[in-house]
């Protein structure tokens, strides 16, 4: 199977990749790495079942020859990201959307769209089962992504319904592991740079809020899964195992054996009190659910930042106090992504460098 995935250079799209690749897959990577990072994909540019494109997704969307799926995971996808891009992440949620999904039409091919639980909004309804609308403030910070995710939906489930296009849409929670960026500014990655080179672990509210913590091993099972299916959903797929954001500082905090201390911040706007995930349709109709515990998760996670720490001082100023919805990270963005042009040929053709303006992973 020849597979398009749109923002193959980021955290998750990487990851895709490479396991696609693993199982025998041909892979065209689009990218322009807006938000990802170019060694995400450096040790794949060998392998002659992988292509590189530096696309905006946002533009077009075009690639040559047979496609027998598109997996559509470019956007931004931390706070300080979408909030620093607000028209970029709209734009490749909607016109992105709509070039990816053309192009899964043009060939007859499979398309899952990477949506979010971010599509609950702040939920009324806990846990979250895939037939909750969601409690979102369409006009708040974060709207752009909660909304970009949600029309990106809407129109993939009107392309099934009036193109009869094979769609699948997976509800993706909090998904952590290696190849997180330190100054990403989402809480896992935060508090591991924290620990690691001292500084004050950040807790916005009382800590009580919660979140499920899913490894990104298992996420990309369960995209596969998808993938290989002709079901629509929406899945949720993430770890039905609900922890406060206290409970994990103090396990970060003991793995690492780090002096740091815990410092609390107000509560950003419209961040969620309460997510987990119901996931008995995703087991039921796709076999999945989460095999990795989060102690091992955090070991591997915790061993890819230890042996990168050149990135982690000028990432720990990045993310050091305050509301994540109100530092600027556009300076602290540049120091600690250093433009790298992707190595081999695909670098002659296309002038890869990280850091490009458009959205795209």
């Amino acid at each position: 199977m020849r597979v398009a995935v749109t923002g193959g250079g980021g955290f998750l799209g990487s990851h895709l990749c490479e396991a696609l690749l693993r199982r025998g897959d041909s892979v065209v990577c689009l990218d322009n790495f807006s938000t990802g990072d170019p060694a995400n994909i450096a040790h794949l540019l060998s392998d002659p079942a992988f292509e590189f494109q530096h696309a905006d997704v946002s533009v077009s969307v075009e690639v040559a020859g047979r496609v027998d799926a598109v997996a559509h995971l470019a956007s931004p996808a931390s706070p300080p990201d979408y909030l620093r891009q607000p028209l970029e992440t709209l734009a490749v949620g909607s016109r992105g959307t709509e070039n990816a999904l053309r192009l899964a039409l043009r060939h007859d091919a499979r398309f899952i769209l990477a949506s979010t639980s971010e599509i609950y909004g702040d939920p009324l309804v806990h846990p979250q089962e895939e037939s909750y609308w969601g409690n979102v403030n369409s006009i708040g910070p974060r709207s752009v992504y909660d909304e970009a995710k949600r029309y990106a939906e809407a129109v993939s489930a009107a392309y099934r319904r009036s193109h009869r296009l094979d769609v699948g849409i997976a509800r993706i929670f909090n998904t952590y592991g290696p190849r997180m960026r330190p100054h990403d500014g989402r809480v896992v990655s935060s508090f591991i740079t924290q620990a690691l080179t001292g500084e004050p672990l950040t807790i916005y509210g009382d800590g009580k809020q919660t979140r499920s913590f899913c490894y990104v091993d298992d996420l990309i099972r369960g995209l596969l899964a998808l993938l290989d299916s002709s079901e629509m959903g929406p899945f949720n797929l993430g770890n039905p195992v609900e922890r406060t954001v206290s409970e994990l500082a103090e396990i970060v905090l003991a793995m690492t054996g780090s002096p740091s201390e815990v410092k609390y911040h107000p509560l950003p706007v419209d961040d969620p009190v309460r997510r987990r995930p119901v996931i008995d349709r995703a087991r039921d109709v796709l076999g999945w659910e989460p095999e990795v515990d989060i102690t091992d998760g955090l070991r591997r996670t915790v061993a890819y930042f230890s042996a990168r720490q050149d990135r982690l001082g000028a990432s720990a100023a990045a993310i050091r106090g305050g509301q994540s919805e109100t530092v600027p990270l556009d300076a602290a963005t540049t120091a600690v992504t250093t433009p790298q042009a992707i190595p081999g040929p695909a670098a002659a053709a296309t002038g890869v460098a990280s850091g490009s303006p458009a959205s795209g992973s």
